[in-house]
């Protein structure tokens, strides 16, 4: 079972942070407060939409076509992408 990491806290809905890092190999931990980094921060659809971009080279006609959308609604997807992250990046 592959489990993804939880970015909203369950009991307020605030975003979570990560409070320690642990290597197995050596049993180093490291505790502070750590921000997630952005990519993480996005929800499963956006973060596998950004995934396909990639794989698509790109390409928004060739996401289109994956994606059986029009051009436009595909770039609309990807112009909510960007504002997203942005908006991401000054709530840092």
């Amino acid at each position: 079972m592959n489990k993804k990491l939880p970015i909203i806290c369950p009991s307020c809905s605030s975003g979570l942070k990560v409070k320690s890092l642990h290597c197995d190999s050596c049993e180093t931990t490291i505790t502070g407060q750590f921000n997630l980094p952005v990519l993480l921060r996005l929800e499963k659809t956006e973060l596998d939409f950004v995934l396909d971009f990639i794989r698509c080279s790109g390409s928004l006609k060739i996401m289109a076509s994956k994606l059986n959308l029009s051009y436009p609604t595909v770039r609309n997807m990807l112009d909510d992408l960007i504002n997203k992250i942005d908006k991401l990046e000054q709530d840092v």
